[in-house]
């Protein structure tokens, strides 16, 4: 069953972390979590995003930026190994 909220226990649980990771986590913007009171949660697009399974926004934006800095500083490199 997919739930839409997850507690910080629960993220614990679902990463094999313990609590003070996830709150670690949190603080350092790694895993992006709403304050609900004294408590956090977070979505399940977020937990997903933590496990891997998928790319934000954020994490696009920079894979774009360096496949287009990439491009700009090896571009010549890049077309003489597709000649090949």
């Amino acid at each position: 069953m997919k739930k839409d909220f997850y507690s910080t226990a629960e993220v614990a649980q679902i990463l094999n972390l313990s609590r003070v990771s996830v709150f670690n986590r949190i603080k350092k913007g790694k895993i992006k979590a709403t304050k609900v009171g004294r408590n956090f949660i977070v979505t399940h697009d977020e937990l997903l995003e933590a496990l891997g399974d998928k790319i934000g926004p954020a994490k696009k934006a920079q894979i774009e930026k360096a496949i287009n800095r990439a491009m700009k500083d090896y571009k010549e490199v890049f077309e003489k190994l597709a000649k090949e």
